[in-house]
């Protein structure tokens, strides 16, 4: 018995030995970051696959459609089930929310929040649940895709393994970005495009030694999906092309188009979401009631139900009128943004392209009517591929992404040339008119600030309670300039505090002024309150150091109080210009030294 035991001890220490070693090779050669990299992409592919093959039979057993046909692509659905199957899958999901907000359990964090606040720190429990309900979400018709599930799972795994490992802060990130290029690679049979994703929309940045496991991870991810059975979104399109500068132009109008067609649709699914959480509706209940609005539009058109890749296959190569697709447009965002502010769980990726794709194809038809007297000769598919990008860069970002989506779809330099002018207006719009992708927007409503994932963590972490002094020298607001000389001697402080009877701050008072030759004659009588200066200005422990820095500018002050607001405005400690911002240089230098090591 104690052979085993001793023998199973020693099997430990050999492991935790492999791991220390595996952990020192790994912060000490870089490129041993590109084999994690592909292992992570691998598994990414394959989960990727799992999960399509779940939504798709989910599908099959609920619809009763065949194995090989897509929901939004099939030619109509019970209408019953229409309207049974998301309500249901609303309740189940409303019941989780219901669960989670008694347990007072924290909001799932995704990799762009994680790489922006938290250095990429995600939760391996969150993701599974987010991945599990964004399958429930999907698998029962909400009109939402599957792309935050795969990336959120992608980049968990990513995350865990990068803690596991003790990767450095700027590697745990690189991690999670390889993770979310592997999913969105494998979804679309696009490793460009999900090596792009990953550097505009999850790490923020392009870094040439980054670039490697990046689109190491992407490639191998894409190819394990092509080999279990091809991409759950690939496309397959016929040659395209594009020959004038005339229709160059008119596809960047298109993108000046999508881009505020975009806008309108983040702020109204801003609007859907807030109608939905009224406090007279029952949490457990919203899904449900989102669930049978989009049930009753499914009974018009199945179109509206899940990410819609179907029905692009679909509608793409078939003539359709205006006014079939102008409807088409409405009920597929009235779908998207009602399933989303109810509750369901899922992306606007794919959901984003298709109806940009619709949108593209209204616009053609648009400026191809006669009375206008353009004669451009526009494609029908190129603008409907073109609406398809801008349309996703003004809901999604990442230009570069969508025009790499398209050039690996079309394989023609010449259509994703003008694809990436249209995007790139495109983004330039909506960043000067809105700031926001939906990712950022969604995490502005809830009081975040970010608007990308560039790492901020850092500056958040730098507040004020980190770096105040707490030996406050603080005297009564009663006291005369010769009672405090007694009390203080000059050099023994930057400055005293006055406050009240019951310690409330009035004002911050410089020491050496107090000892100054000028008030002399008038030491005995002249109270320090009259001295004091910026007595309606104070810092909170909470506040980060940018904002602190604010607040010492817009004061003109050397040196201000941190006062504790539950505590009647009490001194707990003073903080100095100077020294917070010496801070502030020494992390930004840290935080770039780390961006230099990617470089």
């Amino acid at each position: 018995m104690v052979s085993v035991v001793w023998a199973r001890l020693e099997k430990k220490v050999r492991v935790a030995r492999a791991v220390v070693r595996l952990r020192t090779l790994m912060r000490t050669h870089g490129s041993l970051l590109i084999p994690l990299a592909m292992i992570l992409g691998l598994c990414a592919g394959v989960v990727v696959v799992i999960m399509s093959y779940i939504s798709q039979l989910a599908h099959v057993a609920i619809y009763g459609i065949p194995i090989d046909v897509r929901l939004s692509a099939h030619s109509a659905v019970n209408p019953f089930v229409a309207l049974v199957a998301p309500t249901v899958g609303g309740l189940v999901l409303g019941c989780m929310e219901w669960s989670r907000r008694r347990w007072k359990l924290s909001n799932a964090t995704d990799p762009i929040e994680a790489n922006a606040l938290r250095g990429g720190n995600m939760s391996m429990r969150d993701s599974l649940v987010v991945s599990g309900q964004t399958l429930i979400s999907n698998g029962c018709g909400a009109s939402v895709g599957l792309e935050a599930g795969y990336t959120q799972i992608g980049s968990g795994m990513a995350s865990i393994v990068g803690r596991i490992l003790n990767l450095r802060r700027s590697d745990v990130r690189l991690m999670v970005g390889c993770g979310a290029a592997a999913a969105i690679a494998a979804a679309f049979n696009a490793p460009l495009t999900g090596a792009f994703y990953a550097c505009e929309l999850v790490v923020g940045v392009y870094a040439i030694s980054s670039a490697a496991p990046i689109f190491v991870a992407a490639l191998a991810g894409s190819m394990v999906a092509e080999r279990l059975g091809g991409a759950p979104y690939s496309l397959g399109l016929p040659d395209v092309g594009i020959e004038t500068l005339q229709q160059s132009f008119a596809l960047i109008v298109l993108g000046l188009l999508a881009g505020g067609l975009g806008i309108a649709v983040m702020r109204i699914a801003a609007k859907v979401e807030q109608a939905f959480n009224r406090t007279w509706i029952p949490v457990w209940s919203r899904p449900a009631l989102g669930g049978i609005c989009v049930g009753a539009m499914a009974i018009y058109t199945p179109q509206v139900l899940g990410a819609g890749h179907g029905a692009m296959l679909l509608d793409l190569h078939h003539d359709m009128a205006a006014t079939a697709i102008v409807i088409l447009i409405v009920l597929k965002l009235a779908a998207c943004t009602i399933s989303l502010g109810s509750g369901f769980r899922g992306g606007l990726f794919f959901a984003s392209l298709f109806v940009g794709s619709m949108f593209g194809k209204l616009y053609a038809i648009v400026v191809a009517l006669p009375f206008l007297g353009l004669k451009l000769g526009l494609d029908p598919t190129t603008v409907a591929l073109t609406g398809m990008a801008t349309l996703g860069v003004a809901i999604v970002g990442g230009p570069l992404t969508m025009a790499f989506l398209v050039l690996e779809m079309t394989r023609s330099l010449d259509v994703a040339a003008a694809v990436l002018a249209a995007c790139i207006t495109t983004s330039a719009f909506v960043r000067e008119t809105f700031g926001h992708s939906f990712s950022t927007w969604r995490l502005h409503l809830r009081g975040e600030t970010i608007s990308s994932a560039r790492d901020i963590g850092w500056l958040r972490n730098l507040t004020v309670a980190s770096m105040m002094r707490t030996d406050v020298r603080a005297v009564s607001d009663t006291m005369t300039i010769s009672e405090c000389r007694q009390n203080f001697r000059l050099g023994s402080s930057q400055a005293i505090f006055a406050v009240d009877g019951k310690g409330k701050y009035r004002g911050v008072v410089s020491l050496p002024e107090i000892f100054s030759s000028d008030l002399d004659s008038a030491a005995d009588t002249t109270r320090v309150l009259e001295l004091a200066r910026h007595g309606s200005t104070v810092l909170l422990q909470s506040m980060d150091v940018k904002i602190a820095m604010g607040c010492f500018e817009r004061a003109e002050a050397d040196i201000l109080p941190v006062v504790d607001v539950a505590s009647s405005d009490a001194i707990v400690g003073f903080l100095t210009e100077a020294y917070a911002r010496r801070r502030y240089m020494q992390e930004l230098d840290r935080s770039i030294a780390g961006v230099a090591r990617a470089l």
